[in-house]
C-alpha cells in the first residue's frame, strides 16, 4: 500500500466568512479560524463560563466608558485568523463595529481549564503575531492570571512569535492594563 501524505486545507478569513454568511454552521457551533485553520471549541464548564464573566466584569468596571469589552466575539486579527476570545478589549463601543469585526484589541483573555495548551502555544502564538500588546490567561486549574507581554519574533513557536515577557500572579498579586497603566485590578477578582 502506498504511503499517502494528508493534505491540510488552509482558510482564509474570508472564505471563513463567506461560509459564516451562507448559513454553513449550525447554530450553537462553536467554530474558530486560528492560522488558518478551523478549529472547533470545546464545550464550557460553568467554572469556566462564571470566569468569563467575573473577567468581562472586572474589566468593564476597572476600564470604564470608552472601552468595549467583547465576551466570546470575533477579532478579525489577520488574512488566516479569526478568533473568539473569552473576553477582548478594544477601543471605543460596540456601534463603532457594525461593519466589520475589531481588528486591533489591546488585551485578549483566555480561561483556561482543559484548553490550556492550546491557548498558550497556538493562540498567543497567533496575538503576538498580530501584534497584540497583551494577552491573559486566567488558568482555572492552578488559579493564577499568566501575564503576556511584548510580542516579539519565535522561529520555535507554533506561529512564529511569542511574548517575550511572561509572568505568572497568584490570587494576591494586582495586574496594571498596558492600555490604562494606572489602573489596577486584583487577580483574585478574576478568579472564583
Amino acid at each position: 500500500m502506498a504511503d499517502q501524505s494528508m493534505r491540510v486545507r488552509q482558510w482564509t478569513r474570508l472564505e471563513y466568512d463567506r461560509l459564516i454568511e451562507s448559513g454553513f454552521f449550525q447554530d450553537g457551533d462553536r467554530v474558530e479560524l486560528l492560522g488558518g485553520q478551523l478549529m472547533v471549541a470545546e464545550p464550557q464548564g460553568s467554572r469556566h463560563a462564571a470566569t468569563v464573566s467575573l473577567v468581562a466584569e472586572a474589566l468593564r468596571v476597572a476600564l470604564g466608558a470608552g472601552w468595549y469589552v467583547m465576551v466570546q466575539l470575533p477579532v478579525a486579527l489577520d488574512d488566516e485568523s479569526e478568533p473568539e476570545p473569552d473576553v477582548a478589549v478594544v477601543r471605543g463601543t460596540a456601534r463603532e463595529y457594525g461593519d466589520a469585526h475589531p481588528s486591533r484589541p489591546v488585551l485578549v483573555v483566555e480561561v483556561a481549564e482543559s484548553s490550556r495548551t492550546l491557548d498558550r502555544q497556538h493562540k498567543a502564538s497567533l496575538y503576538a503575531r498580530a501584534a497584540v500588546p497583551e494577552c491573559w490567561i486566567v488558568d482555572i486549574v492552578d488559579n493564577v492570571l499568566e501575564v503576556y507581554r511584548r510580542p516579539t519574533p519565535s522561529p520555535g513557536a507554533v506561529h512564529g512569535w511569542s511574548y517575550a515577557d511572561v509572568q505568572r500572579l497568584g490570587r494576591g498579586a494586582t495586574v496594571f492594563p498596558l492600555a490604562v497603566p494606572a489602573i489596577p485590578i486584583v487577580v483574585a477578582d478574576l478568579l472564583l
